[in-house]
C-alpha cells in the first residue's frame, strides 16, 4: 500500500475516530474521501470523516461524542436511516447507519464487503479496499466520484 498523504486536520480527526470506534460491536468503515486518503489516493483534502456503522454503534458514537441525530439534506442519490455530525475534532465526523444510494432505479444499502485494517497511532482504522472504493464511486456516478476511480484502481 502507498503511504497515505494525511493533513494534520485529518490526522487529528482520525485519532478521534480510532479511539472512539475502538470496541464497537459491529464492523465499521472510514468512508468517502477520508477512506480514499487512507488507502493512498494523493491530493485529497477531505472536508470531514464519513463513518459507516451499524444503528446500534451509531447510538454509541452519538452518545460518546454528544452528537444529535440530524435530518440529512434531501438528496436524490443518498439517504441514511441514522445521520449525525460530531464536532469533536478539527474536521466534522459524519456518522451514518443504514446508508443507501440510489442507482439503476432503486435504493440499495452501502455496506462494504471488504474491510482493510490500518494501524493508526496504536489503534486501528478500517476502510474498504481500494478496488471496492472504485466500484462504489462508479455506483455513485457523480463527477467527483468518477474522477477518483482511476487513482483508486491504480492502488488496487
Amino acid at each position: 500500500m502507498i503511504k497515505p498523504q494525511i493533513s494534520a486536520a485529518l490526522a487529528g480527526a482520525l485519532d478521534v475516530v480510532a479511539e472512539g470506534c475502538a470496541g464497537l460491536l459491529d464492523p465499521w468503515w472510514v468512508f468517502g474521501s477520508a477512506g480514499m486518503a487512507l488507502v493512498g489516493v494523493p491530493g485529497l483534502t477531505p472536508p470531514d470523516v464519513d463513518l459507516i456503522v451499524s444503528p446500534r454503534d451509531a447510538a454509541t458514537l452519538m452518545a460518546r461524542w454528544d452528537a444529535e441525530p440530524l435530518a440529512a439534506a434531501a438528496s436524490p442519490l443518498f439517504r441514511s436511516q441514522v445521520f449525525a455530525k460530531a464536532q469533536v475534532a478539527a474536521l466534522p465526523i459524519e456518522i451514518m447507519a443504514g446508508f443507501e444510494s440510489f442507482s439503476d432505479g432503486r435504493w440499495s444499502p452501502v455496506i462494504p464487503s471488504t474491510r482493510v485494517e490500518i494501524a493508526w497511532n496504536g489503534r486501528r482504522l478500517f476502510t474498504p479496499a481500494a478496488a471496492e472504493q472504485a466500484a462504489i464511486c462508479r455506483r455513485f456516478g457523480r463527477p467527483k466520484d468518477l474522477a477518483r476511480v482511476a487513482a483508486l484502481e491504480a492502488l488496487a
